[in-house]
Protein backbone atom coordinates (compact mmCIF):
# COMPACT_ATOMS: atom_id res chain seq x y z
CA UNK A 1 0.00 0.00 0.00
CA UNK A 2 2.85 2.45 0.86
CA UNK A 3 4.44 1.89 -2.78
CA UNK A 4 0.91 1.71 -4.64
CA UNK A 5 -1.16 4.92 -2.75
CA UNK A 6 1.01 8.49 -2.82
CA UNK A 7 -1.87 9.19 0.02
CA UNK A 8 0.08 6.71 2.26
CA UNK A 9 2.45 8.96 4.84
CA UNK A 10 3.44 5.81 6.81
CA UNK A 11 3.04 2.22 7.54
CA UNK A 12 1.69 3.12 10.98
CA UNK A 13 -0.87 5.34 8.85
CA UNK A 14 -1.99 2.54 7.09
CA UNK A 15 -2.16 0.20 10.15
CA UNK A 16 -5.10 2.42 12.03
CA UNK A 17 -6.43 3.94 8.93
CA UNK A 18 -6.63 2.43 5.92
CA UNK A 19 -9.92 -0.25 5.82
CA UNK A 20 -8.69 -1.97 3.11
CA UNK A 21 -5.59 -3.31 5.13
CA UNK A 22 -7.64 -4.16 8.62
CA UNK A 23 -10.33 -5.44 6.48
CA UNK A 24 -7.72 -7.78 5.20
CA UNK A 25 -6.40 -8.88 8.67
CA UNK A 26 -10.06 -9.59 9.73
CA UNK A 27 -10.34 -12.05 6.34
CA UNK A 28 -7.08 -13.62 7.17
CA UNK A 29 -8.62 -14.48 10.58
CA UNK A 30 -11.52 -15.56 9.33
CA UNK A 31 -10.12 -17.57 6.77
CA UNK A 32 -8.15 -19.55 9.00
CA UNK A 33 -10.94 -20.52 11.21
CA UNK A 34 -13.05 -21.89 7.98
CA UNK A 35 -10.26 -23.90 6.76
CA UNK A 36 -10.45 -25.66 10.03
CA UNK A 37 -13.64 -26.41 10.12
CA UNK A 38 -15.06 -23.45 12.39
CA UNK A 39 -17.55 -21.72 9.90
CA UNK A 40 -19.44 -19.83 12.56
CA UNK A 41 -16.71 -18.00 13.93
CA UNK A 42 -14.92 -17.88 10.61
CA UNK A 43 -18.43 -15.83 9.83
CA UNK A 44 -18.71 -13.66 13.23
CA UNK A 45 -15.25 -12.26 12.22
CA UNK A 46 -15.98 -11.88 8.91
CA UNK A 47 -18.71 -10.04 10.25
CA UNK A 48 -17.02 -8.03 12.91
CA UNK A 49 -14.30 -6.96 10.22
CA UNK A 50 -17.42 -5.09 7.67
CA UNK A 51 -18.84 -3.42 10.83
CA UNK A 52 -15.52 -1.75 11.20
CA UNK A 53 -14.66 -1.34 7.45
CA UNK A 54 -17.68 -1.61 5.67
CA UNK A 55 -15.82 -4.03 3.37
CA UNK A 56 -17.08 -7.71 3.15
CA UNK A 57 -15.22 -10.42 2.79
CA UNK A 58 -16.52 -14.04 2.85
CA UNK A 59 -14.27 -16.21 5.34
CA UNK A 60 -14.40 -18.85 2.30
CA UNK A 61 -12.72 -16.09 -1.01
CA UNK A 62 -9.66 -17.18 -1.51
CA UNK A 63 -7.50 -14.12 -1.68
CA UNK A 64 -3.60 -14.26 -2.68
CA UNK A 65 -0.45 -11.24 -1.70
CA UNK A 66 -0.79 -7.72 -1.47
CA UNK A 67 -4.40 -6.81 -2.45
CA UNK A 68 -4.53 -3.46 -2.16
CA UNK A 69 -8.54 -2.21 -1.29
CA UNK A 70 -8.55 1.49 -2.14
CA UNK A 71 -10.93 3.16 0.16
CA UNK A 72 -13.06 0.24 0.11
CA UNK A 73 -16.49 1.22 1.35
CA UNK A 74 -18.95 -1.00 0.15
CA UNK A 75 -16.69 -3.89 -1.64
CA UNK A 76 -18.22 -7.22 -1.34
CA UNK A 77 -16.34 -10.70 -2.14
CA UNK A 78 -18.36 -13.75 -2.54
CA UNK A 79 -17.55 -17.19 -1.22
CA UNK A 80 -16.20 -18.79 -3.86
CA UNK A 81 -14.64 -15.88 -5.58
CA UNK A 82 -10.63 -16.00 -6.43
CA UNK A 83 -8.15 -13.29 -6.42
CA UNK A 84 -4.35 -13.78 -6.93
CA UNK A 85 -1.62 -11.26 -6.62
CA UNK A 86 -1.14 -7.54 -6.85
CA UNK A 87 -4.77 -7.47 -6.98
CA UNK A 88 -6.23 -3.88 -7.32
CA UNK A 89 -10.00 -2.97 -5.93
CA UNK A 90 -11.50 0.49 -5.57
CA UNK A 91 -14.61 1.51 -3.41
CA UNK A 92 -18.09 -0.25 -3.99
CA UNK A 93 -16.65 -3.20 -5.97
CA UNK A 94 -18.39 -6.31 -5.98
CA UNK A 95 -17.04 -10.24 -6.61
CA UNK A 96 -20.91 -11.79 -6.54
CA UNK A 97 -22.71 -14.82 -8.38
CA UNK A 98 -25.88 -14.47 -10.51
CA UNK A 99 -27.18 -17.93 -9.24
CA UNK A 100 -30.82 -17.47 -8.08
CA UNK A 101 -31.56 -17.49 -4.22
CA UNK A 102 -33.73 -20.74 -4.54
CA UNK A 103 -32.56 -24.49 -4.43
CA UNK A 104 -29.39 -22.86 -2.47
CA UNK A 105 -28.73 -26.61 -0.95
CA UNK A 106 -28.06 -27.48 -4.53
CA UNK A 107 -25.41 -24.42 -4.85
CA UNK A 108 -23.21 -25.55 -1.90
CA UNK A 109 -19.68 -25.68 -2.96
CA UNK A 110 -20.08 -25.04 -6.31
CA UNK A 111 -18.19 -22.09 -7.97
CA UNK A 112 -20.54 -18.97 -8.35
CA UNK A 113 -18.43 -16.21 -7.85
CA UNK A 114 -15.51 -14.44 -10.14
CA UNK A 115 -11.66 -15.59 -10.57
CA UNK A 116 -9.20 -12.66 -10.86
CA UNK A 117 -5.89 -13.17 -11.89
CA UNK A 118 -2.30 -11.36 -10.71
CA UNK A 119 -2.64 -7.91 -11.21
CA UNK A 120 -6.23 -7.01 -12.52
CA UNK A 121 -7.47 -3.68 -11.51
CA UNK A 122 -11.07 -3.44 -11.04
CA UNK A 123 -12.49 0.50 -11.15
CA UNK A 124 -15.05 1.81 -8.50
CA UNK A 125 -18.57 0.47 -8.90
CA UNK A 126 -17.65 -1.98 -11.28
CA UNK A 127 -19.76 -5.59 -11.15
CA UNK A 128 -17.93 -8.88 -11.67
CA UNK A 129 -20.60 -11.37 -12.13
CA UNK A 130 -20.82 -15.14 -12.06
CA UNK A 131 -18.13 -17.72 -12.48
CA UNK A 132 -16.05 -15.69 -14.84
CA UNK A 133 -12.43 -15.03 -15.30
CA UNK A 134 -10.67 -11.10 -15.24
CA UNK A 135 -6.64 -12.59 -16.55
CA UNK A 136 -3.79 -11.22 -15.46
CA UNK A 137 -2.97 -7.56 -15.57
CA UNK A 138 -6.49 -6.48 -17.56
CA UNK A 139 -8.14 -3.67 -16.00
CA UNK A 140 -12.01 -3.55 -15.38
CA UNK A 141 -13.44 0.60 -15.91
CA UNK A 142 -15.82 2.24 -12.99
CA UNK A 143 -19.01 0.87 -13.33
CA UNK A 144 -18.65 -1.31 -15.56
CA UNK A 145 -20.91 -4.71 -15.30
CA UNK A 146 -18.89 -8.45 -16.37
CA UNK A 147 -20.65 -11.02 -17.20
CA UNK A 148 -18.23 -13.06 -19.46
CA UNK A 149 -14.15 -13.46 -18.55
CA UNK A 150 -11.72 -10.61 -19.62
CA UNK A 151 -8.58 -11.47 -21.69
CA UNK A 152 -5.77 -10.84 -20.37
CA UNK A 153 -4.36 -7.68 -20.53
CA UNK A 154 -7.35 -6.05 -22.02
CA UNK A 155 -9.42 -3.08 -20.84
CA UNK A 156 -13.36 -3.39 -20.70
CA UNK A 157 -15.80 -0.54 -19.60
CA UNK A 158 -19.86 -0.15 -19.91
CA UNK A 159 -23.04 -2.40 -19.58
CA UNK A 160 -22.28 -5.11 -20.41
CA UNK A 161 -18.67 -4.98 -20.74
CA UNK A 162 -17.03 -4.67 -23.75
CA UNK A 163 -13.49 -4.20 -24.77
CA UNK A 164 -12.39 -0.92 -25.69
CA UNK A 165 -8.57 -1.72 -27.28
CA UNK A 166 -7.10 -4.50 -28.54
CA UNK A 167 -5.40 -6.59 -25.44
CA UNK A 168 -2.07 -5.26 -24.67
CA UNK A 169 0.86 -6.82 -22.36
CA UNK A 170 1.45 -3.02 -21.07
CA UNK A 171 2.22 -3.47 -17.40
CA UNK A 172 1.04 0.24 -16.71
CA UNK A 173 -0.70 1.39 -13.37
CA UNK A 174 -4.32 2.32 -14.16
CA UNK A 175 -6.23 4.34 -11.61
CA UNK A 176 -9.58 3.26 -11.32
CA UNK A 177 -9.39 0.68 -14.04
CA UNK A 178 -9.89 3.70 -16.76
CA UNK A 179 -7.48 5.61 -19.03
CA UNK A 180 -7.43 9.10 -18.77
CA UNK A 181 -6.50 9.96 -22.14
CA UNK A 182 -8.81 9.42 -25.16
CA UNK A 183 -10.81 6.51 -24.07
CA UNK A 184 -12.50 5.41 -27.52
CA UNK A 185 -16.01 4.25 -25.91
CA UNK A 186 -17.29 0.80 -28.10
CA UNK A 187 -20.65 1.77 -27.73
CA UNK A 188 -20.12 5.49 -28.63
CA UNK A 189 -17.83 4.02 -31.47
CA UNK A 190 -20.72 1.61 -32.86
CA UNK A 191 -23.28 5.03 -32.69
CA UNK A 192 -21.11 7.02 -34.70
CA UNK A 193 -21.01 3.93 -37.10
CA UNK A 194 -24.31 3.72 -37.53
CA UNK A 195 -24.82 7.98 -37.65
CA UNK A 196 -22.77 7.69 -40.66
CA UNK A 197 -25.10 5.42 -42.31
CA UNK A 198 -27.81 7.09 -42.10
CA UNK A 199 -26.11 10.18 -43.51
CA UNK A 200 -25.41 8.13 -46.31
CA UNK A 201 -28.81 6.30 -46.81
CA UNK A 202 -29.96 10.14 -46.68
CA UNK A 203 -28.22 11.61 -49.44
CA UNK A 204 -28.71 8.26 -51.44
CA UNK A 205 -32.76 8.57 -50.73
CA UNK A 206 -32.39 12.57 -51.68
CA UNK A 207 -30.28 11.58 -55.15
CA UNK A 208 -33.38 9.19 -55.73
CA UNK A 209 -36.32 11.62 -54.91
CA UNK A 210 -34.23 14.03 -57.58
CA UNK A 211 -33.91 12.00 -60.21
CA UNK A 212 -37.89 10.11 -59.25
CA UNK A 213 -38.91 13.93 -59.39
CA UNK A 214 -37.58 15.12 -62.62
CA UNK A 215 -38.86 12.00 -64.61
CA UNK A 216 -42.44 12.97 -63.40
CA UNK A 217 -42.09 16.55 -64.49
CA UNK A 218 -41.01 15.28 -68.11
CA UNK A 219 -43.38 12.98 -67.98
CA UNK A 220 -46.16 15.57 -67.03
CA UNK A 221 -45.11 18.16 -69.87
CA UNK A 222 -45.33 15.69 -72.47
CA UNK A 223 -48.68 14.46 -71.15
CA UNK A 224 -50.34 18.26 -71.39
CA UNK A 225 -48.21 19.12 -75.08
CA UNK A 226 -51.48 18.59 -77.86
CA UNK A 227 -50.91 16.20 -80.38
CA UNK A 228 -51.11 17.61 -84.10
CA UNK A 229 -51.39 14.18 -85.95
CA UNK A 230 -54.77 13.36 -85.26
CA UNK A 231 -56.23 17.06 -84.97
CA UNK A 232 -54.54 17.69 -88.47
CA UNK A 233 -56.44 14.83 -89.81
CA UNK A 234 -59.55 15.71 -88.75
CA UNK A 235 -59.28 19.60 -90.32
CA UNK A 236 -57.94 17.65 -93.84
CA UNK A 237 -61.14 15.42 -94.09
CA UNK A 238 -63.49 18.77 -92.97
CA UNK A 239 -61.83 20.48 -95.53
CA UNK A 240 -62.40 17.88 -98.63
CA UNK A 241 -66.00 17.45 -97.52
CA UNK A 242 -66.84 20.89 -97.72
CA UNK A 243 -65.01 21.10 -101.15
CA UNK A 244 -66.51 18.41 -102.87
CA UNK A 245 -69.82 19.30 -101.76
CA UNK A 246 -71.14 15.58 -100.32
CA UNK A 247 -73.46 15.22 -97.39
CA UNK A 248 -72.69 12.62 -94.72
CA UNK A 249 -75.24 9.96 -95.19
CA UNK A 250 -77.46 10.03 -91.73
Amino acid sequence: MMARDPAARSRLEVVIAYPGFQALLFYRLAHAAWRRGWPLLGRFLSHLGRFATGIEIHPGARIGRRLFIDHGMGVVIGETAEIGDDVTLYQDVTLGGISPSVDSAAQVDRKRHPTLRDGAIVGSGAQVLGPVTVGERARVGANAVVVRDVAAGATVVGIPAKAMAPRGESREFLAYGTPTGDVPDPVARAIDGLLDQVSILKARVGQLEARLGSAADAASAAGDRPNPTPAGREDDAGSRGENSGRSRPY
